[in-house]
């Protein structure tokens, strides 16, 4: 069920050659520059995220979670330190370079969902494929939208969803490309409990049954226990990591 698309944009397997993590990043820091003095807001960390795994990264407010996650997922250069997609350092790539390498191996699920409001929940779903130029596949893409249980809203637009409908078509745009690695920012913080528990049970299906790795911040310990990894920040840095290596 591969996409069909131009050799030079093939997708990333799941499974990285050579042993080699799905995400790894290391000496990690960020200095956020203004006001009265610098924020460091990562302060030099070092983490593996293997293929097929699922982990939660929690912390306080102001703990660096959230720019761990922009960082690793390249929508954030660091201040020093090094981040990798498989076998690929995002700090050698040109700017064009990791945009494509974010349109292939990298999908997004948001909070805010970051839904198109004129486009169809069909044309949101594949709009990674068509910004990068790729064929849908549209036996995965049945799979997916099957998956996540948006079938029958294909025609229609974000605003007559509800938020858990809109969260679904979100992680189905995400999973489109079929890519290496999905980084979830609060993926459930806007949803009632029981669509919150069924977001989490997609997302943890996409790990078991497709071997693919989620990296999702998350403060709500319950989130977190979908996990089978669970790493804690605390001023920037790593305070504990239960199930993976730093």
């Amino acid at each position: 069920m591969s996409v069909t698309m131009d050799p030079g944009l093939q997708p990333a397997r799941v499974a990285a050659p050579n042993g080699v993590a799905a995400v790894r990043v290391e000496h990690l820091t960020r200095i956020y520059e203004g006001g009265d003095q610098p924020v460091t807001a990562l302060a030099g960390v070092d983490a593996a995220f293997g293929s097929g795994t699922f982990t939660a990264v929690m912390g306080r407010s102001g703990s660096g979670k959230s720019t761990l996650l922009q960082t690793a997922a390249g929508l954030d250069r660091p201040t020093s330190g090094r981040v990798w997609i498989g076998d690929s350092e995002l700090s050698r790539l040109s700017e064009s370079q990791l945009t494509r390498l974010r349109r292939t191996k990298i999908g997004f699920v948001f909070q805010a969902f970051n839904l198109v409001g004129a486009l169809t929940v069909e044309e949101n779903i594949t709009l990674p494929l068509r910004l990068s130029g790729v064929r849908p596949d549209r036996r995965w893409l049945a799979e997916v939208v099957d998956r996540v249980g948006v079938g029958g809203r294909l025609r229609h637009r974000p605003a007559e969803l509800s938020g858990g409908q809109q969260q679904r078509v979100a992680i189905a745009r995400a999973l489109a490309m079929r890519p290496t690695v999905v980084f979830a920012d609060e993926p459930t913080g806007a949803l009632d409990g029981q669509t919150a528990a069924d977001v989490l049970v997609l997302l943890k299906s996409i790990v078991d049954d497709h071997g693919q790795t989620i990296i999702m911040v998350t403060h709500d310990q319950v989130a977190a226990s979908y996990a089978d990894r669970v790493m804690v920040l605390a001023d920037g840095r790593i305070s504990a990591d239960t199930g993976g290596q730093a």
